[in-house]
Order: structure tokens, then C-alpha cells, then sequence
């Protein structure tokens, strides 16, 4: 660890650690919230399911600086939300680490819907029709028998949301802007340190830092993928 701290520096490891305190509490607060969502598009018909199919995807289409405009205007302290969050909660994300997550965790949420979605619709849906059959209920079906059969997809979607929220900058750097050991997280830093003359090597390891974890993460992603599915088959 000190090792790794004399090569990035305090402040680029300050940004390091920012940045996985950010992508573990965005992907785990949106994790349960895009298995729903992808279980609706997946499986149920409804009037508005294209509307809100567009909405989920909106995050990729949108340049992120529009995204983090919009957070601001929606969470931000003088807005009517984020005003009546802090008021009853005490809850503050602009120009807070916990909007970084927030911004984080939208500008994945595409993504870890996208993987799971596609997991669900390979599920047979005459397994969950038989289990519905024997009496079960809808919350015991999908405990039991879908969501073992698209755990894979869903490990694959929680590593996609926290690839991207590692690298997440445009949204992040406009709804809570680019704070030292704050809001600096590992992009906001690496371009704060291509501002100033002389920053490039630094700049340099939180680049090499960033591909690393990018890395591991999709390694680890694939290795969790094909155990669960050689589980599942019971090889």
C-alpha cells in the first residue's frame, strides 16, 4: 500500500480511494434497482414500456455534461427535491461525494440494465410458468429460479456499472464539481493534473492506475461469470 501511495502521490491516491468509495456505492444502490427495471422491460407489457425504455438509455445518448446539468437543476441544494431531501433527511449531494455517486451510478445504469435485461429474456419463461404452477409466488420464482439462471448477466451488468462509474466525468464534474478530497475522483484528477504544467507524469500513473482496475474488474467479472454458470449446470 505505501508503495502504491509513493507512486501515485497523496493526492492522486486520495482521488484512487474517492474513486472506489464512488463505484462501490453506486453500483450497489443501483444494482437492485436495474434488476427490477430489466425484469419489467424483459418480461411485463405495458402502455409507456418504450418511454420508459428511452428514459433507462437516455444516460448513453446525452452528452454527460447535460446529464450533470440536469441533476443540478433536480438535486441540487436550492432545487425543490434536493431542498426537501435535506430538509427531512439530511441528505446533500451537489458538490458532495454522495453526488458523485449519484451522477456515477445514472451514467451506469444503462449498461447493468442492458446486461441483465439480455440474461432475463434467455431464461425460459415456461420454468417460471411450471414453478407459478406448483403455487408459488411471483417474489419466490424469481428468488429461485430466475435469478440463479441469470446471475452471470447480473455480475456482468454490476461490473459494467462500476467500470463506468470508475471512469464517469462529464456528469460528475458538473453536478459536483472538482473538489480535492471531496468530489476529485480519478478523471476529474488526471485532468487537473494536465492543467498544470509539469503534471503529465503524474497524469501518466493515474492513467496506468485506471486501466489497471478497469482491468481487473472485467478479469474478475468473467472469472465470477463462468463459475456461477458451471455451477449452474452442476459441472
Amino acid at each position: 500500500m505505501n508503495s502504491v501511495t509513493a507512486f501515485l502521490g497523496p493526492e492522486g491516491w486520495q482521488a484512487v480511494a474517492l474513486s472506489l468509495k464512488v463505484s462501490f456505492w453506486a453500483t450497489l444502490l443501483s444494482l437492485p434497482i436495474a434488476i427490477y427495471v430489466a425484469f419489467i422491460l424483459a418480461r411485463k407489457r405495458f402502455w409507456g414500456k418504450q418511454i420508459l425504455n428511452g428514459l433507462v438509455h437516455l444516460p448513453l445518448i446525452l452528452p454527460p455534461v447535460v446529464t450533470g446539468y440536469l441533476l443540478l437543476l433536480t438535486l441540487g441544494r436550492k432545487a425543490p427535491l434536493g431542498a426537501w431531501l435535506e430538509q427531512s433527511f439530511g441528505l446533500v449531494f451537489a458538490f458532495r461525494w454522495t453526488g458523485a455517486a449519484v451522477a456515477a451510478a445514472i451514467m451506469g445504469f444503462p449498461l447493468m440494465v442492458r446486461a441483465i435485461r439480455l440474461a432475463i429474456e434467455a431464461v425460459d419463461p415456461k420454468l417460471e410458468q411450471a414453478a407459478a404452477t406448483l403455487g408459488a409466488g411471483r417474489i419466490y420464482v424469481f428468488c429461485v429460479i430466475t435469478l440463479p439462471l441469470i446471475l452471470p448477466g447480473v455480475i456482468a451488468g454490476a461490473v459494467l456499472g462500476f467500470a463506468k462509474a470508475l471512469g464517469e466525468f462529464g456528469a460528475t464534474i458538473t453536478f459536483v464539481s472538482n473538489i480535492p478530497g471531496q468530489t476529485q475522483t480519478l478523471p476529474s484528477a488526471i485532468y487537473t493534473f494536465l492543467q498544470v504544467p509539469g503534471g503529465e507524469t503524474q497524469a501518466l500513473r493515474l492513467v496506468i492506475m485506471s486501466v489497471l482496475l478497469a482491468m481487473s474488474a472485467l478479469i474478475a467479472s468473467e472469472y465470477l461469470a463462468r463459475r456461477v454458470a458451471k455451477r449452474s449446470r452442476g459441472t
